[in-house]
């Protein structure tokens, strides 16, 4: 008697926890969550020296966070401080790291503990893309897309995540992309490390979930293509379904998820309805809906990023 009225009791409790996060989803699906202080935190975002990283860099300058920067490039690493200063940064470090090596990041990583501090946001940006049909993708090239879209994540968690335990405060942020939620004809490679780099991220948000951590946060973000350069010569047959994304409107909408500590945020829009379909529709009927979107040769005029002369 006694154990059935705890599986009872339990099970209450599981109900009314359950109603209670659909009922506070429902509602900050209409009202915007509150915005957290992010005013003197430690935020390293690998990959600033360009594009996506360098446009975040000056976000969180903008909401006086202390910047990390990271990235192979030192020249353009160095751009970015300096315009990290003009755009309001108080306390700003760059160090040239090559993130697809695990004992560069880790050698750097006890740089920033005794030179800056305790990181408490973590922004693991930095990626390359090849672009190459799997069969015509060089090994060499392959392996580099894992060492720096997906295990440079383990390596900066490793190094970063023990402090922001011991102090039970942290964000983990992951960009990852739209082709780490569907494979995409021409990305093999790259879709492949880019689900590594979801996954992973779910896991150890999971983790510390089950560690009893509520002061660490995760944020994975999966966007469509990105006019950075990165994937020049891209197209989309849909652009008003799935745009090529402004990266100024991107880093707004990533910086905003941050704040508000969602878990997930897929742009556009329109991928939280893909990843539904993807879920239960025929397989027939999806490859169909790709290409009616023009996803199988969106990376046919693929081109990529130019180097500099």
């Amino acid at each position: 008697m006694s154990s059935n009225l705890r599986a009872a009791g339990k099970f209450l409790v599981f109900l009314g926890k359950s109603l209670f996060s659909i009922l506070e989803a429902l509602i900050f699906g209409l009202i915007p969550r509150p915005r957290k202080n992010v005013a003197g935190e430690i935020v390293l975002i690998t990959g600033s020296g360009s594009g996506l990283g360098r446009l975040l860099a000056l976000q969180f300058a903008r909401l006086g966070s202390v910047l990390v920067l990271w990235d192979i490039n030192s020249q353009g690493n160095e751009e970015t401080l300096q315009m990290a200063r003009e755009a309001g940064a108080m306390r700003v470090h760059a160090y040239t790291c090559d993130c697809s090596r695990k004992e560069d990041v880790y050698r750097v990583a006890n740089q920033v503990k005794k030179e800056v501090g305790d990181v408490s946001i973590l922004i693991n940006n930095a990626g390359i893309v090849t672009g190459k049909n799997f069969l015509n993708c060089p090994d060499e090239l392959m392996e580099k897309s894992f060492d720096v879209n997906f295990k440079a994540h383990l390596w900066t968690y490793k190094a970063f995540l023990p402090a922001m335990i011991a102090n039970d405060h942290g964000h983990l942020v992951c960009i990852s992309s739209s082709a780490g939620l569907v494979g995409v004809n021409g990305l093999a490679d790259y879709c492949a490390s880019k689900f590594a780099a979801v996954g992973f991220a779910e896991s150890m948000f999971v983790e510390t979930f089950a560690l009893k951590q509520k002061g660490i946060k995760t944020t994975i973000v999966c966007p469509f293509f990105i006019k950075t350069g990165m994937f020049e010569g891209c197209t989309t047959r849909c652009p008003l379904l799935l745009p090529i994304l402004d990266p100024e409107y991107t880093v707004r909408k990533i910086v905003d998820a941050i704040l508000q500590e969602r878990l997930y945020l897929f742009i556009p829009k329109f991928l939280y309805l893909m990843l539904f379909l993807k879920s239960f529709l025929p397989t027939k009927t999806g490859l169909i809906i790709g290409e009616y979107l023009g996803v199988l040769e969106s990376m046919e005029g693929f081109t990529g990023q130019k180097k500099k002369v």
